[in-house]
């Protein structure tokens, strides 16, 4: 039998995506040989992968296709926008600037998105030892040099070039050159202007018209009152000049328990201090302070140690967004309890697992809904869970947790001989979203909330003198991440509304009536938020915003912008970790990136044999652990049988599971689930950047796109699509979208399957299952 070498291998690779995207373009072998300059029996050969394709021949291929040369080399689009240089490339007066002499070679074509310009470079000898004046302008530039040596700064990176060479980059990023080498430098500089901005050092006679600019502006600092903060304590934070987070560590996490030392501290040194607006299901408003959440809580831990709840007890919580989660949450962690949080959608089959898999004792539900009817069904196949708690209701067997703790005592003492639950005991687990296959219980101890404090306090920027909203159910992580952790520890107060079903036209209106200050909810709450006619309510309150949960649709961004004025700062983590990556306090968002990692973690990107990525290359997010755990990340995934968690980072590193790539700037732009990656005809596609493009159309609320089997090409892709109401979901329509994405991305992306449906598959956290679509 014949091998098929390396070299073959990837020329049938390359072939056969030359192949894919002529039938997709419909263009003839006929018309493809034309178009590239050989002959039909030269092209067929070419495209069967039995000549050997010349950079040339992929070049010309790719100009006919509309797609970049990576795109057949490599299957996947290019991604750095930075810049690119190219070694040994082929390639009046307006002004004297900058040293330079500038000469327009198209001041007569009208129209043009482009200044050809050929420039003169004086060499100085004194600019030799002065920084490089730089500039900047919307566009793009090429800089092709002629003869002479050139010094060219693009940001933070620098390039010498020599006659021959030439560098491409985005003139947004400050940029700028001299001449090097003792004589002067002529070259080709060719500016790429399509908004029709004037060109700072360029001085024409009549300049174009400009259009507005949308401004995206860095994260705000945060906002805090002088004095000693209640963190101080605890977190030791370095600062860069700007207020960005340089380095953080923290002090004694050992000793460290967030409802004793955050809590009860503030409770007692500023006993009127609000920690949250509370707003029922039936718009009643109830205001705890500090003290309030303080004496309460030691009722309520007082009450569980009465009916037998005791350290290291598994305490399972559905609760929606009643004002009784918080206190119960620190009434668990004063005594030492573990709480396991859940959603209140679950069935029978879903408790029953999780009551199982936990060894859950005690199990306090909402009275409101189904949700208790479907305990007491799993309650029955689960007879070692022993304490069953009520809120918000009664029932028969059921204990009435807001009618028996309030005839407890509001002082709380530790038992003698008893230590105090701290450091690295077990305090909290989550149930991971569980896409494919069953949850696992990611398992956190008593430094977990330390984590929190870069998610509130740099990329909330939660104000302490504010009120920050973060919309989660308290059944999912993110309400840690946003409902009580970091806000606390920076000593914000939270809002929280138990709404039954999110409505944005029930929840717009009170950012004016509560004067809510920052804000941060998953890309679906925005999606319905945007649909909506965001002029009729008064937003003027919110100073920042953020988003988590799933990646962040440009789309989205953009038309949030253009309401509010307020970019949104995108952040990701996991139920396993605090923020890992996002765009914090000091940063300039980059739309559609996750943002940068934050100091807390050592985050990497690798391969499948544990490598380090290049720049620009997608592998899956890491986090090294060589020299331990960091607070904030999962002690393990629970073992019942073995009564612990457990956590396999033999290879030094905590695996996300989640894919990206990092721009030469250091921004992280997320890819998909290692194992939602499509492999269509010799083409690697991720699945966000396809749903992105879709989103850009008005009448799609939802997308997720996943793979679907192919027999000739293994996979294609598939988008499954929730339309606006009204929209009628004709086969036109379908073809309208899979032309779309064919204009906006490489062809071989377009969803060659397209299904509308009513609503798309979620985890209990929101996240798209793309693995049912």
């Amino acid at each position: 039998m014949n091998q098929t070498t390396g070299l073959e291998f990837k020329l049938q690779e390359m072939a056969g995506r030359i192949k894919e995207l002529r039938e997709i373009e419909g263009i003839s072998e006929e018309s493809m040989a034309k178009k590239t300059g050989v002959t039909i029996e030269e092209y067929r050969l070419c495209e069967a992968g039995k000549a050997d394709l010349n950079f040339a021949f992929i070049y010309r291929c790719a100009l006919v296709l509309n797609v970049d040369v990576t795109d057949i080399i490599e299957g996947a689009s290019p991604r750095l926008s930075g810049y690119t240089v190219t070694r040994n490339g082929m390639g009046q007066r307006i002004e004297q600037a900058h040293g330079m002499v500038y000469y327009n070679l198209a001041a007569q074509f009208k129209n043009r998105i482009a200044e050809p310009l050929y420039v003169n470079a004086a060499y100085s000898e004194e600019a030799q030892y002065q920084d490089i004046e730089l500039t900047s302008h919307e566009g793009q530039e090429c800089d092709i040099v002629i003869s002479g040596k050139l010094k060219v700064q693009v940001g933070t990176h620098w390039e010498i070039l020599g006659p021959g060479d030439s560098i491409y980059y985005d003139s947004s990023k400050p940029h700028g050159m001299i001449a090097v080498g003792g004589e002067n430098c002529l070259f080709y500089a060719i500016v790429l202007n399509p908004s029709g901005d004037a060109i700072p050092e360029l001085t024409v006679k009549e300049p174009m018209m400009t259009l507005p600019k949308v401004e995206i502006a860095p994260a705000p600092v945060h906002t805090a009152p002088e004095g000693e903060h209640i963190w101080s304590k605890w977190v030791d934070a370095v600062e860069n000049p700007d207020g960005s987070l340089k380095a953080i560590s923290f002090k004694n996490p050992e000793k460290f328990n967030f409802a004793f030392d955050i809590v009860d501290e503030l409770g007692k040194n500023n006993p009127e201090k609000l920690a949250m607006m509370h707003i029922s299901r039936d718009g009643v408003e109830n205001r705890f302070t500090f003290a309030d959440i303080s004496r309460l809580s030691n009722r309520a831990a007082n009450y569980f140690r009465s009916i037998g709840v005791k350290k290291g007890d598994k305490v399972l919580l559905m609760l929606r967004r009643h004002y009784q989660f918080w206190i119960i949450m620190m009434a668990l962690q004063k005594i030492g309890a573990i709480a396991i949080l859940a959603p209140n959608q679950l069935l029978k089959k879903d408790l029953s697992y999780r009551f199982t898999a936990a060894g859950v004792s005690t199990v306090i539900v909402t009275g409101v809904g189904d949700c208790i009817n479907q305990a007491e069904l799993a309650l029955e196949e689960c007879p070692f869970v022993g304490n069953r708690i009520v809120v918000e209701g009664e029932r028969d067997g059921w204990r009435s947790f807001d009618t028996e703790y309030r005839m407890f005592r509001s002082t709380l003492t530790v038992p003698e001989g008893e230590k105090r639950p701290e450091g690295e005991d077990l305090m909290l687990m989550f149930f991971t979203s569980g896409t494919t296959g069953y949850p696992k219980i990611a398992s956190h101890t008593y430094t977990y909330p330390l984590g929190h404090f870069i998610t509130a306090h740099y990329w909330h920027t939660v104000d302490p003198n504010g009120l920050h909203y973060t919309i989660s159910d308290t059944g999912w992580a993110k309400s840690m991440w946003g409902k009580l952790y970091g806000q606390w520890l920076s000593e914000g107060a939270i809002f929280v509304y138990d709404f039954d079903r999110f409505d944005a036209n029930d929840i717009l209106p009170m950012f004016k009536k509560y004067n809510i200050t920052t804000f941060c909810a998953p890309p679906t709450m925005y999606r319905f938020m945007i649909k909506e006619d965001l002029s009729k309510f008064d937003l003027s309150s919110i100073k920042h915003a953020t988003i988590a949960g799933e990646a962040l649709n440009p789309e989205v961004f953009h038309q949030f912008k253009k309401a509010t004025g307020l970019s949104l700062m995108e952040g990701f983590g996991q139920s396993e970790t605090t923020m890992m990556i996002g765009n914090t306090v000091g940063m300039t968002p980059k739309v559609g990136s996750m943002g940068k990692p934050v100091p807390l973690y050592d985050v990497d990107i690798v391969n499948p044999e544990g490598k380090s990525v290049g720049v620009g290359e997608t592998g899956e997010i890491v986090i090294h652990v060589e020299d331990g755990l960091p607070c904030g990340l999962t002690r393990g995934y629970y073992d019942n049988t073995l009564k612990k968690p457990v956590l396999d980072v033999s290879d030094g590193m905590y695996h996300t599971g989640d894919t990206a790539w990092m721009d030469e700037d250091g921004y992280f732009w997320y890819v998909g689930r290692v194992d939602d990656v499509i492999k269509s005809s010799g083409y690697r596609i991720g699945p966000f950047e396809i749903e992105s493009v879709i989103m850009e159309l008005p009448y799609v609320i939802e997308c997720g796109v996943s793979a679907a089997p192919d027999e000739i090409r293994g996979q294609v892709v598939k988008a499954s699509i929730v339309l606006t109401k009204g929209t009628e979901p004709t086969e036109e329509l379908k073809k309208e979208i899979q032309n779309y994405v064919k204009k906006k991305t490489a062809p071989y992306k377009y969803p060659r399957i397209v299904v509308f449906r009513d609503e798309l598959p979620k985890t209990t956290s929101g996240k798209i299952q793309r693995n049912k679509l």
